[in-house]
């Protein structure tokens, strides 16, 4: 028979798993919402042995089905053991923007109608008991400053894009002042750089800008850190890659997440594709403010 390929989409409510299955069926997948783990396998014999030629599913599973959570694993297990193309998903936002969420739409999380709870605690305590199964993930998915549309493409390139022979690496500024990015595996505080935040002729520019960029590189102590964290990550890359992991996020903070960590991981980012790596930047926070 014919393995399938199989999506799991999770993550938190309200955090974006209906325009996720939604990107996913325009790509012909079979997507099934609130499927219980252990029916999972069952309903795959079925599409390997259907006449349709279905090849491609997704399946949501979350907290709306979490008697059946403890089989996930398990149930994953044997579909990779069962030659499946399994990637899992897992998605996810701050609670600020999930309380945002749920207040503009007017729908209520699932913990709340179930247990009581107001929609601060059921959005903390859904996070603490999906953690185990953000753990199992193939990929974290941090959704709270991408549209819709930004969030569709994203998840029919994690999905349908075959795992990486090197790992994707990404750059990614932000400022303290808007919080550390969830999805950060490095994150590096570049705070005692020198600030043009404080030169007048500089304040409303961004680290894009030539003379932001000159000003902060041009510092004898920039250049003795940018040699000492680009020797550990290319220690740490072949590391990770040995580990089997996908992808990796270093991020790099300053402030505002306007000026200095820009400038810092356009220049890294730069260092390291001119050595073949596979390598993207973004800029979280820049047109902050």
């Amino acid at each position: 028979m014919t393995p399938l390929h199989i999506a799991i989409i999770s993550g938190l409510s309200g955090s974006g798993k209906s325009t996720a299955v939604r990107a996913l069926e325009d790509n012909g997948f079979y997507c099934i919402d609130n499927m219980p783990a252990t029916f999972i396998p069952t309903f795959v014999e079925l599409c390997q042995h259907s006449t349709t030629g279905l090849s491609r599913v997704a399946f949501v599973v979350d907290i709306r089905s979490q008697e059946f959570l403890e089989d996930f694993q398990r149930v994953v297990k044997g579909l990779k053991e069962g030659g499946h193309q399994v990637r899992i998903l897992f998605l996810e936002s701050s609670d600020e923007t999930l309380i945002r969420r749920y207040s503009e739409t007017r729908r209520r999380h699932p913990l709340e109608k179930e247990r009581g709870l107001s929609l601060r605690d059921a959005v903390s305590q859904e996070r603490g008991e999906m953690a185990f199964l953000r753990e199992t993930a193939d990929e974290i998915v941090e959704t709270s400053d991408l549209t819709v549309h930004q969030l569709g493409k994203v998840i029919v390139e994690r999905v349908l894009t075959p795992v990486p022979r090197k790992m994707k690496v990404t750059f990614l500024s932000f400022g303290y002042s808007y919080g550390v990015p969830p999805e950060s595996d490095i994150v590096m505080d570049v705070r005692f750089l020198p600030n043009p935040f404080f030169v007048k002729e500089l304040r409303a520019l961004t680290g894009e800008d030539t003379s932001v960029e000159e000003y902060v590189l041009e510092k004898e102590d920039t250049t003795d850190f940018l040699e000492r964290f680009r020797n550990l990550i290319e220690y740490l890359i072949p590391q990770y890659e040995k580990e089997g992991k996908s992808y990796l996020t270093i991020a790099v903070g300053c402030t505002g997440g306007k000026h200095r960590s820009v400038v810092i991981a356009d220049h890294l980012a730069e260092i390291f594709r001119k050595q073949g790596k596979d390598i993207t930047v973004r800029h979280r926070d820049m047109e902050r403010g």
